[in-house]
């Protein structure tokens, strides 16, 4: 078992940059920490390991953030905006006036990933990487904190989705646009990717309008085994037990794996076809143990009469997008910006 867990390590490290090998494998090793066989969770080491930063009201690289806090639900949405005006008058926030009367300004709402039970929406990663979606997308993003498994499963994260995208269109000071409406995109990676979809399925039911849905390497499944779990399990940082667990603490007790939230187009999933479903951008990793379900997932949407856009990248790993140091990335940036400016010229 050691020397087949050596293979993998070497066989990672010849794929993924180095700096990028060393931020997911610490995760990686955190995780292992954090999860108890008998479904439990070490919540308190949890949030003492996830490193945290302060929104700054002050612009950094064109960026600058602060934080609205839920009082019904304690949870905090991080808003990041770009600063195009006098950089001397930041830090007085005029949330008064819309993003733009005349331009239309894209509001992505981001679900941070770790599987339904780690990380924050200002978990130092994520606050980085919602940065650089501001700056190379000209979007304002909205990241958000659900509640987390084991202590909160199904469907709690869904339902905190919710609520916050109708916050999100009833603030005066995100719409844009001659139209002078909120333009909403959702977006998550991993386990908040899954939120994205099923909280985008909840808005096409009720009317509430969402424009696209951005899914990076988006966390489904099912109770069969796919080839990429059993070809990938283990070798690029996950292995199939591990993320048996996360479903077995996030799915409603007793539930298997084609339950709808896990597998949204399998035996028990809801059909979308005729629904006004958003366009989706879905990015598949080809070294995810998960690939083959989301190929699955981008296929469903595509048989239901869904507009879909498959980003496959061959050669990438999860969390290639923490760090702009592969062509993955700037790829990935230069799709994002394209779907959510699609009359943009640049």
């Amino acid at each position: 078992m050691a020397g087949s867990n050596e293979v993998n390590v070497n066989e990672a490290k010849k794929v993924v940059p180095l700096n990028t090998w060393i931020l997911i494998s610490n995760f990686k090793l955190a995780y292992n920490m954090l999860r108890r066989p008998d479904g439990t969770f070490n919540r308190e080491l949890a949030e003492f390991l996830d490193r945290k930063v302060t929104a700054n009201t002050n612009p950094v690289d064109g960026v600058y953030s602060f934080d609205v806090i839920d009082r019904s639900t304690g949870l905090l949405n991080r808003i990041y905006r770009p600063s195009t005006g006098n950089e001397s008058q930041w830090g007085i926030a005029e949330l008064e006036k819309p993003l733009s009367t005349t331009e239309i300004v894209p509001v992505i709402i981001f679900f941070h990933g770790g599987s339904f039970a780690h990380s924050s929406a200002n978990s130092a990663i994520y606050d980085t990487f919602c940065r650089r979606l501001v700056g190379l997308c000209k979007a304002v993003v909205v990241s958000l904190d659900y509640r987390r498994s084991p202590e909160h499963r199904y469907p709690c994260a869904y339902d905190d989705g919710w609520s916050a995208l109708k916050w999100v269109h009833s603030r005066s000071w995100l719409k844009s646009g001659t139209d002078s409406k909120v333009h909403v995109y959702l977006s998550g990676d991993s386990s908040g990717g899954n939120i994205a979809h099923h909280v985008a399925l909840r808005a096409a039911q009720s009317g509430v309008e969402v424009l696209g849905n951005i899914l990076l390497h988006p966390m489904f499944g099912g109770q069969q085994r796919r080839e990429s779990e059993e070809r990938l399990d283990g070798k690029y940082f996950v292995a199939v037990q591990d993320r048996d667990w996360y479903w077995r603490a996030f799915l409603p007790e007793g539930e298997d794996r084609d339950h709808p939230a896990c597998n949204p187009f399998g035996p028990r999933g809801t059909s979308i076809e005729g629904l006004k479903f958003p366009k989706s951008l879905v990015v598949v990793a080809g070294l995810d143990i998960s690939k083959d379900w989301q190929l699955d997932y981008a296929e469903g949407l595509k048989n239901a009469g869904q507009e879909v856009n498959l980003l496959y990248l061959e050669k990438a790993t999860i969390g290639f997008y923490f760090l702009p140091n592969n062509e993955h990335f700037y790829c990935l940036m230069e799709e994002i910006k394209s779907f959510v400016n699609p009359n943009s010229n640049c």
